[in-house]
């Protein structure tokens, strides 16, 4: 896989923001997320690639574009799997709240579990806890797992939950741990690659969110040398269902990160929306705008931070 392709792929993720920015607060999800949706879609004709979209906006029927299965990309290059989120926390822009990004994984064929449109468990760490985590043991004793590999004290911790009725318990279970709790209303991909990074204040990701999202933040892990695991738990029988036809039939199995993410070689890139935990949102001034993105590659374990000045008459604007 050519290096420069990921730098290329920011491009797209960049555009995605940029156009879903806009709708930053207005309290119109629809229209925030079909403007990154439409953006990234036009701006991944221009990538040197033949791509296939297995993570997406859905199933065919379910989506115009972007769509599971779609082929992306400009026809010329290697074949790759892609997985994408063209704005991962509508609800965050339309309300004017953190940590909403746009993101692109893409790897070798193969190379990504195709996440059916379910709810996942996971339990995300940055490099400092790797191999600390097991979705078997209880919150409290994964807690301490990760404290003893950090050398640190359990109350050193911080961890982040999505604020949900259906985590009381968790809630409850941290608490009586002793870590210091951050509860957020979307935007867990941010939160989980949040954990590789020291200087973010967040240790630990736990709960359920989205399982297309739980792979995406995989892929930025592995890259990061982090670690994840993740259990399907679907909300109703209709869920259920779509995994049982995507093939899944063990609902209780825990996948690992080698299990999500397992092509030769990987890609990541994300573009802040809204301003969160790993980057910040995107900026507008007059005739412009700055966006700040996130770069990685595994294979050359190579991550870079940029941050782009967007002049609206020098460019097409998406």
């Amino acid at each position: 896989m050519d290096r420069n392709l990921a730098l290329e792929v920011v491009r797209v993720t960049e555009a995605a923001a940029l156009s879903s920015a806009r709708w930053m607060g207005l309290g119109n999800q629809e229209a925030a997320e079909q403007s990154a949706v439409d953006a990234m879609r036009r701006g991944f004709d221009a990538v040197s690639f033949c791509g296939t979209v297995v993570i997406g906006q859905g199933e065919r029927d379910e989506a115009p574009i972007l769509f599971n299965g779609e082929r992306i990309g400009s026809g010329d290059g290697p074949e790759l799997d892609v997985a994408l989120d063209p704005l991962e926390g509508a609800v965050i822009v339309a309300q004017g709240r953190a940590n909403a990004l746009s993101v692109v994984a893409i790897t070798s064929k193969g190379g990504l579990f195709a996440a059916p449109d379910t709810y996942m468990e996971k339990i995300a760490v940055g490099p400092r806890a790797k191999g600390a985590v097991d979705l078997a043991l209880s919150p409290t004793q994964n807690l301490q797992n990760i404290a003893e590999a950090m050398k640190c004290y359990v109350e050193d911790l911080t961890v982040v939950i999505l604020d949900r009725s259906a985590h009381a318990e968790l809630i409850r279970s941290v608490r009586e741990a002793g870590p210091r709790i951050k509860l957020i209303q979307d935007g867990d991909v941010s939160a989980a690659i949040a954990t590789a990074f020291p200087e973010s204040g967040v240790d630990v990701l736990m709960g359920a969110g989205g399982a297309p999202e739980g792979v995406l933040a995989a892929a930025a892990l592995e890259c990061l040398g982090g670690d994840m695991q993740g259990r399907l738990r679907p909300r109703s029988n209709e869920e259920a269902e779509r995994a049982r036809r995507a093939g899944i039939k063990d609902l209780d199995r825990i996948y690992r990160l080698s299990d999500l993410v397992s092509g030769s070689d990987l890609m990541f890139a994300a573009t802040g929306v809204t301003d969160g935990d790993l980057l910040r949102g995107v900026r507008f001034f007059g005739g412009g705008a700055r966006t700040h993105s996130v770069v990685m590659r595994r294979t050359s374990g190579t991550t870079r931070f940029i941050e782009a000045t967007h002049r609206f008459d020098k460019r097409p604007v998406y």
